[in-house]
């Protein structure tokens, strides 16, 4: 902004400082002439110069007071009009700044004649009481400083206050917090509490619906005892694991039951009495060396089921199975010395223990001196247990893992078959839904009544409805006259009859009177046949359980003699 009282400025000959805005800034403009007035005449000595103001800044000036007072500048003497400002801009009389906008120049009338000026009267000042300088008003005025009706108060914040303020909204938050968290306490309890109640709620009524509450039979309860009445659809295979290097064999049923989704091993003793194709006796350990031929069938007519096809496994196969499968783990009950000549590694005692296939084959065929046939069945079990735990579950996978033994298997039991039979038998090991049993018999091969009822009905399904199609009946016989000859005699007319004969072994005690028993009501006819057969009464044909079984149960007591 260029300085109107600059020499170089070439404008600034025309512009003129003519006064102050509002703001204290100052304006420029030209000026009119106006004819020089006379100055006003000095005050009186001793009091202050009281300039004449226009009336209309005085208005203004009344907005800007601070203090409150007022004051009446009167009436501006007559032929005195505020001057204009010295070339250098500033009024000596301190007349306040005002904007005085550029006006042109108008024709002036003819003067006329005008009454000499009179000084202005100056108005007496009013005292000060705040001015200690004033004596009219030293005497009798108020203490020194200001009165209250002089200020317009306003409220102004406080620190005092606004931390008061802070430590109630801090006090209320707190509070409020406290709250908050019993709140969510109390709600947490209740949620505990109900869901405790839920559980308590749910538990008993599973245990109900489980038939696990005592003198309450459940649906479930109820539902499982049906299901176990009635048919199941089993599945199963028997294996005979030969020993190639020390001689013997070892026979097992592997079960799947499809409707109960549960599999098992089932242990069957050389000591088992079973019945040849020609109606001989024999013991399955010696139709097994005999070659295996017919067995299959006669564990169907001794067991009462239906054995699907029959793996002959013998060691080398079942050692080069354990290495397909990547080895096995399992615990070992006793520690299985190395064996030289027949080349056998030691296997050690102790809980998970890993095995190769050549380990695997050592423990399972070890039999120690005096110990009976159960521990080394035992020891069978747990391999094959291991084994199929080992067995891929995708049946594909399993079949190709059978293929790769290489062993040629019975026509009836392809490679197919019987990868996706171990593959579903081997799900139910992965799942912990599997059972090792070993089927206890008489020492004269017989099955004991125990041995019936649990594994063979239970896991085995066996029943006098379970036989092939077409096949004889089968007859039971038990001995009880404690003559060996006419337990012989019987034997040959059953045989004789037409019947299978299933062996029952001998009664614990001899009875007097030869009795004839069935189970199910539709074979009282074939009981009364078999009666006939040997010659005996319909009055000793009678309903009852079935100790051994078969269709009809004959026991043979003193008084029946051979014809």
């Amino acid at each position: 902004m260029n300085d109107p009282q600059d020499p170089y400025d070439p404008y600034a000959a025309q512009q003129q400082l003519i006064g102050y805005d509002p703001y204290g800034r100052p304006l420029y403009g030209q000026v009119p002439a106006q004819q020089p007035l006379q100055p006003a005449p000095p005050p009186p000595y001793g009091q202050q110069y009281e300039p004449p103001y226009d009336q209309s800044y005085a208005q203004q000036s009344d907005a800007h007071q601070s203090d409150g007072r007022q004051y009446d500048y009167g009436q501006q003497a007559q032929g005195y009009a505020p001057q204009a400002p010295p070339s250098y801009g500033y009024d000596t009389r301190q007349q306040p700044p005002q904007w005085i906008p550029p006006q042109a120049a108008a024709p002036q009338a003819p003067a006329q004649p005008q009454a000499p000026a009179q000084a202005p009267v100056p108005e007496p000042r009013r005292s000060d009481p705040a001015d200690p300088a004033d004596p009219a008003d030293r005497a009798g005025r108020e203490p020194a400083g200001y009165r209250t009706e002089q200020f317009a108060f306003i409220d102004q914040p406080d620190e005092d206050s606004e931390d008061v303020i802070d430590w109630l909204a801090f006090t209320e938050s707190r509070t409020e917090r406290r709250e908050e968290a019993r709140r969510r306490g109390r709600n947490r309890v209740v949620a505990l509490v109900v869901v405790l109640a839920l559980l308590l709620v749910g538990g008993l009524g599973w245990l109900w619906y489980a038939g696990g509450l005592p003198f309450l039979d459940g649906p479930g309860r109820k539902k499982a005892a049906t299901t176990a009445a009635g048919a199941q659809k089993r599945d199963m295979i028997v294996v005979h694991l030969r020993n190639t290097k020390r001689g013997g064999s070892s026979t097992a049923l592997l079960v799947d039951n499809v409707t109960a989704r549960q599999g098992a091993t089932v242990l069957l003793p050389n000591t088992l009495a079973v019945t040849k194709d020609d109606g001989t006796g024999t013991t399955l350990g010696k139709s097994v060396e005999d070659g295996g031929i017919g067995t299959r069938e006669a564990l169907d007519t001794a067991l009462g089921t239906r054995i699907g096809g029959t793996w002959r496994l013998d060691t080398p196969f079942l050692e080069r199975l354990v290495e397909l499968v990547g080895g096995i783990e399992t615990d070992t009950d006793a520690a299985v010395p190395a064996d030289d000549q027949a080349k056998t590694p030691a296997v050690g005692q102790g809980p998970k223990q890993s095995l190769t296939g050549a380990m695997a084959v050592a423990y399972a065929t070890y039999r120690a001196p005096g110990e009976p046939e159960a521990k080394q069945l035992e020891r069978t079990g747990r391999v094959l247990y291991a084994v199929l735990r080992k067995i891929p579950s995708d049946p594909k996978a399993a079949a190709t893992t059978v293929e790769s033994m290489g062993q040629i298997l019975d026509p009836g039991l392809d490679a197919q078959n019987l990868g996706g039979l171990l593959a579903r038998i081997g799900e139910h090991a992965k799942t912990a839904a599997y059972r090792t049993e070993v089927l206890s018999v008489k020492p004269d091969g017989g099955l004991t009544d125990e041995a019936s009822k649990k594994v063979v009905k239970e896991l085995l399904g066996g029943s006098v409805a379970a036989a092939q199609p077409g096949a004889a009946p089968r007859v039971g016989l038990k001995d009880a006259t404690g003559d060996e000859k006419a337990q012989v005699a019987a034997k040959a007319a059953l045989l004789n009859g037409g019947y299978a004969l299933v062996d029952g072994g001998r009664a614990d005690r001899p009875v007097a009177a030869s009795q004839v028993t069935y189970q199910d009501e539709g074979q009282r006819a074939r009981a009364v046949e078999v009666a006939k057969t040997l010659g005996l009464p319909e009055t000793a044909v009678k309903k009852a359980e079935s100790v051994v079984n078969a269709d009809v149960v004959v026991t043979l007591g003193k008084d029946w003699k051979p014809s």
